[in-house]
């Protein structure tokens, strides 16, 4: 490839893995990998609360100040957030 394709392809490249991450957040750590039927709000009440928890997840350094859960356990996503870091 020439220079000027390669440099597109790294950009697009960088811009899915921005918009990717969220999802294998909520794939990976809170196990959200099959979708049952319940019913087109419940999902989708679900899922905007994964998302909610995983954007925490993704800030919680910047929110606790770098200094991360005051004790372990402290609240359940958190938890999972220390244990998968």
């Amino acid at each position: 490839m020439d220079a000027l394709t390669e440099q597109v392809e790294r950009i697009k490249a960088s811009i899915r893995a921005e918009v990717e991450h969220p999802f294998r957040v909520i794939k990976r750590r809170f196990s959200h990998v099959n979708v049952r039927y319940r019913g087109l709000a419940k999902n989708t009440a679900q899922l905007h609360t994964l998302f909610a928890l995983a954007n925490l997840c993704m800030v919680r350094k910047r929110l606790t100040g770098g200094a991360g859960m005051s004790a372990p356990g402290e609240w359940e996503m958190g938890a999972k957030c220390a244990q998968n870091a």
